[in-house]
């Protein structure tokens, strides 16, 4: 009997690999800004490097007229990242009893970034969607749905979402792409400029942000 095409292609590179963790970041000392300054649609926690900004207006330019991209959220406190990550690992090893740590560590990394190469912590990534005339586009699911929530629908290349979902998938990968962003493939709502995973993917020698503490955010940056 033929065994049925799985929803998602093959695992992609994790944030959990020791290739993403090997590559230095070189922090450039480039300023956080308000996305709200640079004429971005967003919810809240919308500060990001001034880099990435620039190539979310550009990004934002391409799209059709009444659509819009949406950030729901960019920098990420370090401590809530911990935060975070601890609670979806504590997750799925009770959805997995006798998982080994590591392998623990592995599947969080799908959803949630380990914290010592997390690019939220660093300004340098942005979970978004598309929004029209009438709210949100069909994207195929919420963000920050889970792999285990979404059975994989979660990942960029999935195959069971809706024809309307997969169009405006490629519209957001098509207009962040060319702005020079990169995606998280666990996610597709996830995407980032100048972090360990945007210079794996491009072939940098290192990302040129890294991890903010609390005292470089500054006051004017509530998180």
């Amino acid at each position: 009997m033929p065994v049925p095409p799985s929803p998602v292609k093959l695992m992609p590179v994790l944030l959990s690999d020791d290739r993403i963790a090997r590559i230095p970041a070189i922090e450039c000392g480039e300023p956080l800004v308000d996305l709200t300054d640079w004429g971005i649609s967003t919810a809240d926690r919308q500060f990001v490097r001034e880099g990435l900004a620039d190539r979310l207006a550009i990004a934002d330019s391409f799209l059709p007229t009444g659509i819009r991209l949406h950030v729901v959220e960019g920098l990420r406190e370090l401590k809530l990242q911990q935060e975070i990550y601890d609670g979806y690992r504590a997750e799925l090893v009770r959805l997995n009893p006798g998982i080994s740590p590591e392998e623990a560590h592995v599947l969080a990394s799908r959803f949630v970034s380990p914290v010592e190469v997390a690019p939220h912590v660093a300004g340098a990534a942005v979970d978004l969607t598309l929004i029209g005339a009438h709210g949100p586009l069909d994207l195929g699911t919420p963000i920050d749905a889970t792999p285990e929530q979404s059975n994989g629908a979660c990942f960029f290349d999935a195959t069971n979402i809706s024809r309307e979902a997969r169009a405006n998938r490629s519209l957001l990968a098509d207009i962040l792409s060319s702005a020079g962003l990169v995606n998280y493939p666990t996610e597709w709502w996830h995407w980032s400029f100048g972090d360990r995973y945007w210079a794996y993917t491009e072939q940098h020698p290192h990302a040129i942000y890294g991890p903010l503490a609390q005292n470089q955010i500054g006051q004017n940056h509530v998180l």
